[in-house]
C-alpha cells in the first residue's frame, strides 16, 4: 500500500509539473482543495474564418439547388 502512495504521489507531482510547463502565468495548477483551476477560453471563428466558412455554404447550396433542378428537368 506504501508503494501505491508513493507512486501516486511521483505521477501527481510529474503532472504537476507538466501543467506548469505548459500553461502561461500558472493557469491549470492545483489549488489548495486540489482542484485544477481553468481560465480556457471559447475558440470562436475569426471574421476571416467566418467568411470563408460562409462562402463555402453559399457554394454547397449552390450545387444543392442544381442538382435538384436537374432531377426535377
Amino acid at each position: 500500500m506504501a508503494d501505491l502512495k508513493k507512486e501516486r504521489e511521483r505521477i501527481d507531482r510529474a503532472i504537476e509539473a507538466l501543467e506548469e510547463a505548459g500553461s502561461p502565468a500558472g493557469v491549470g495548477k492545483r489549488s489548495g482543495s486540489g482542484s485544477t483551476v481553468s481560465n480556457k477560453k471559447k475558440r470562436g471563428l475569426t471574421p476571416a474564418g467566418r467568411r470563408r466558412l460562409s462562402l463555402l455554404m453559399k457554394r454547397r447550396w449552390a450545387e444543392r439547388r442544381k442538382k435538384g433542378l436537374k432531377k426535377l428537368g
